[in-house]
């Protein structure tokens, strides 16, 4: 077989020649096969999504046009047409809160170590195949966790006397464990992918390893950060089950907090994702409506948060192209 190469012959004809030689001259049928498959599972992804989503909001337009400032201010009620959402709003607004204060930057700076500082040892190899391993723990063992250590060990610190642990603090914390191995796998791969030629750069002109770091790695690994970022709030947001074993209240929950007041930290809680389960399961009339109401608010609350990363991805893709 002759050699193609592009100095002999075009670009076009270059690539006709090694696609003819992969081919063997024919028509590529299992990549056409290929095509249409990936295409079939996008289009059955997309239609599944769309049916969920008009069933949810069809269910839940009763809910939004008769009574929508009432379920947004309302709190946990027997009644259906008393019943609000305010109280798992705010439950789930301190949870996140948590998860960035603690797990972002923490996250963040143990990817930085690993990929900037540590040395390619045995030891260092053995802490990323754990921390990819708790990646894939289920989220019932850290709840498990958060029970044994946040709610029973550490009640005198997470809670007052009444509350006996079950707090937003002890489930906040439990969050931020849960999704600190997210945040560290994919920051550490948005800095793994940043090109060499940078750093040499850097080093080239006299820079230290953290100026390198601050001005170089950092800016150009950004979108890939806050895209794991987001993801990472968004399984927080979601997750019921490690809220159910740190004492979520399923039930009516005494009490009004404001949105910023801090002594409800060490207080009893509950959260959009236990509200929305336990409506789910209420066999009264009204709270299949309910329920659904809740449920587009989480979805509101994800979609802003992902507009969000998208300006920001967009805005640091710009700086570095």
């Amino acid at each position: 077989m002759a050699l193609t190469t592009p100095a002999t012959v075009g670009p076009r004809a270059a690539e006709r020649s090694v696609a003819d030689q992969l081919t063997k001259g024919g028509a590529d049928w299992l990549g056409g096969t290929f095509l249409v498959l990936l295409i079939a599972s996008l289009g059955f992804c997309v239609l599944v999504l769309v049916t969920l989503m008009v069933d949810v909001i069809g269910t839940s337009a009763p809910v939004f046009s008769e009574r929508f400032v009432d379920f947004m201010t309302g709190t946990l009620r027997t009644r259906a047409d008393e019943a609000g959402l305010y109280q798992g709003l705010v439950g789930s607004f301190w949870i996140c809160v948590f998860v960035v204060v603690l797990a972002f930057p923490l996250g963040i700076g143990a990817a930085l170590y690993l990929e900037e500082y540590a040395p390619d040892t045995r030891f260092s190899r053995f802490v990323n195949v754990n921390i990819r391993n708790l990646a894939g723990v289920p989220s019932i063992v850290y709840g498990i966790l958060g029970f044994t250590i946040f709610t029973k060990a550490l009640r005198s610190f997470t809670s007052t006397g009444r509350a006996n642990g079950l707090t937003v603090m002890s489930a906040g914390l439990t969050l931020a464990i849960l999704v600190l191995p997210i945040v560290i796998i994919t920051a550490s791969e948005a800095v793994r992918a940043v090109p060499d030629s940078l750093r040499e750069a850097g080093y080239g002109v006299g820079a230290t390893r953290w100026e390198v770091i601050r001005s170089h790695v950092l800016p150009y690994a950004a979108p890939g950060i806050i895209t794991g970022l987001i993801l990472s709030l968004a399984r927080a947001l979601g997750e019921a089950a490690p809220l159910i074993l740190v004492g979520a209240t399923t039930g009516r929950l005494a009490g009004d907090p404001s949105l910023l007041d801090l002594g409800q930290l060490r207080e009893r809680f509950t959260a959009l994702p236990i509200v929305v389960t336990e409506w789910a399961k209420n066999p009264n009339e009204g709270f299949d409506e309910l329920a659904a109401a809740a449920i587009v608010v989480m979805l509101v609350i994800v979609v802003i948060a992902n507009t969000a990363a998208i300006l920001l991805r967009n805005r640091y893709e710009k700086k570095r192209t």
